[in-house]
């Protein structure tokens, strides 16, 4: 099946299969008579478990490591734990750093509500802000 097939078969773009050969991890056979590309059946499932794993959040380089291991002919389940542990704590970690953005907001719009406007001045572009970097957090 050509680009286009492959993408209506799996509801993503033609240019997402494109960048999924274009970096490795889709190796479809050239046709010697046209030049086109074709993806065979395996390509196929290597792009729906692609599609998967981001998904669940697995970086490009995620993939590649899966992959790798797979076709080596070795298990990559440890991998996948590895990998998904990995990506659960940072998760975990941006969460966190949301959170606390969250709470600064929240005592931004209080603190804010009552402040004048300004006008630019020297070096303070809006001072609602420069004075709110100043406070503790």
């Amino acid at each position: 099946m050509q680009v286009r097939q492959l993408a209506e078969m799996l509801g993503v773009s033609p240019d997402t299969v494109r960048y999924y050969t274009r970096i490795g991890l889709l190796e479809p056979k050239k046709s010697i008579d046209n030049g086109y590309k074709f993806y065979s059946p395996n390509d196929q499932n290597r792009l729906r478990f692609i599609l998967s794993a981001r998904d669940l959040g697995f970086s490009v380089d995620d993939i590649k490591q899966i992959f790798h291991k797979a076709d080596e002919g070795e298990s990559p389940c440890p991998t996948v734990r590895r990998l998904i542990d990995n990506r659960l704590h940072e998760t975990e970690q941006r969460f966190q750093d949301t959170l606390r953005l969250r709470a600064r907001m929240h005592v931004a719009v209080e603190s804010w509500g009552d402040k004048p406007d300004k006008r630019p001045s020297g070096n303070v572009i809006c001072h609602l802000i420069d004075d709110f970097n100043k406070m503790p957090e």
